[in-house]
């Protein structure tokens, strides 16, 4: 299954839209601490509705904490940066890759880059900078998911999302 994961997000409203998109197409979320903002249920309640509890969100004390989990679990880590270096429509996306977005301030750091294994971007017209987080976040998982057949069955909805609640890892 792939995942979803928010690497120190700086604004609440965006990760409730994430953590809202996820629950709806049964993708797992990864959420690199440290946040811009107590991660609780109260800051995503407003963008995230009554989704939130569909959702399967697992914190990350660090980034350190993530990349440890990561490469025990062996996913390729799919950076989604306005510099990366291909674009997302022409990278061959698999079903168990996680897609990290940076802050919406500043990205990600140095060592995340080294991490990722691939760093991916969005055609954009010239002299515009970025897309918002969340809007990047849906784009670029919306083509993951059609590469891998992870869409759900219309009829049958939504996937299940392995233990849906908010795990925290060290």
């Amino acid at each position: 299954m792939l995942r979803l994961a928010l690497y120190q997000p700086d604004i609440p409203q965006n990760a409730g839209t994430m953590i809202r998109m996820a629950a709806c197409l049964g993708i797992a979320v990864d959420i690199v601490e440290p946040a811009a903002f107590d991660v609780s249920d109260r800051h995503f309640r407003r963008s995230g509705m009554d989704y939130l509890d569909r959702a399967s969100v697992t914190r990350h004390v660090s980034f350190t904490a993530f990349e440890a989990w990561r490469r025990a679990e062996r996913r390729r880590l799919i950076l989604v940066e306005t510099d990366g270096t291909t674009a997302h429509v022409d990278f061959p996306f698999a079903a168990d890759d996680i897609l990290m977005v940076g802050r919406e301030s500043a990205g990600v750091l140095p060592n995340v880059y080294e991490a990722a294994d691939a760093v991916v971007n969005i055609p954009m017209r010239a002299g515009l900078r970025s897309l918002n987080v969340a809007l990047a976040a849906a784009i670029v998982m919306g083509e993951a998911l059609r590469q891998t057949g992870g869409f759900a069955d219309r009829d049958n909805g939504c996937p299940a999302v392995e233990n849906a609640n908010d795990r925290i890892r060290s």
